[in-house]
């Protein structure tokens, strides 16, 4: 009968499964008794990535950004303003179809998640994801060059994702593409936001920012659940009235062209506010926060 010792040096010269190298040796294997090598892999591939490892991840897709042509970040910026017009279409079919009861916005809400949907999993340019992406290539290596390669970056995407928004609200608005009872309903919603002051807009863009910069965090380590993880975190944005400069301005763009607002106001009281409380959530808040903690370690 094989000694122990034989038995472990048996198992452990088991064949690797195919596409896989031979693993490191874990710094603790020596009190671990009876762990294979097949074993060794279970444990790095069911293991949370460090987060370093995540701050890397998230930097490099910056860099990535960062270095894409103007007209690639532009076309891809206005995609992602007529993409994320698709959470007012899909909050004002529920808003159409539901009885008035107190629990009809928590069920609204959850069509908000869908033009988010859409523009992340399509990998477009939405500003504020940028205000994590884009920062963290700058806290690593703040020069000049590298800030005015992220005011390049946040002027182009910003105003491609504007003009994305103003042409589906205006699609929204002088088209038959959506029916009265629909059109009734996204202004609805519309106007609600609009109920904000500019100190409200500005205060509830603040945690806006930063639940966007955490999706992006999230997402190198969501795999299979982006959807979910997408989902919940945007839902959060909807259900507590919090505001998002791009989205909310396809709200804001449909109640301008429909005469419900003005120019300034929509300046003042709504875009100035909710970009800057995004840009504090988002960068100053998260994105700072996330390089303090890893910043001796890389």
């Amino acid at each position: 009968m094989p000694l122990p010792e034989q038995q472990l040096q048996t198992s452990q010269e088991e064949p690797l499964p195919p596409g896989h190298a031979a693993p490191r040796e874990p710094a603790d294997s020596g009190d671990i008794k009876g762990i294979t090598k097949r074993e060794i892999i279970d444990i790095e591939e069911r293991a949370q990535p460090r987060t370093p490892v995540i701050y890397e991840v998230v930097r490099r897709t910056g860099e990535e950004e960062l270095a894409r042509p103007a007209v690639s970040l532009w076309w891809s910026g206005v995609a992602a303003g007529l993409s994320i017009s698709f959470s007012l279409l899909a909050q004002a079919v529920l808003q159409t179809h539901l009885p008035e009861k107190s629990w009809t916005p928590l069920v609204v809400a959850a069509g908000y998640p869908a033009g988010f949907l859409l523009v992340i999993l399509s990998r477009q340019q939405l500003f504020t994801e940028n205000t994590i992406t884009a920062v963290l290539p700058l806290f690593k290596s703040f020069t000049a060059l590298n800030l005015g390669r992220v005011i390049r970056l946040w002027s182009v995407v910003f105003a491609a994702n504007m003009l994305g928004a103003f042409v589906a609200a205006l699609f929204f608005a002088f088209t038959p593409a959506l029916s009265a009872e629909l059109r009734d309903g996204a202004l609805e919603i519309s106007r609600q936001m609009l109920m904000n002051s500019s100190s409200e807009m500005f205060f509830r863009a603040i945690p806006s920012g930063f639940l966007i910069a955490a999706m992006v965090w999230l997402v190198p380590n969501a795999d299979t659940a982006r959807f979910h993880m997408i989902s919940l975190l945007t839902y959060l944005i909807a259900v507590g009235g919090f505001t998002h400069i791009v989205a909310g301005s396809v709200e804001a763009f449909l109640l301008v062209l429909r005469g419900e607002l003005g120019t300034g106001p929509l300046v003042g009281r709504f875009i100035m506010p909710v970009l800057a409380g995004n840009i504090i959530g988002g960068t100053v808040l998260f994105a700072l926060i996330s390089y303090a903690q890893v910043m001796r370690e890389i």
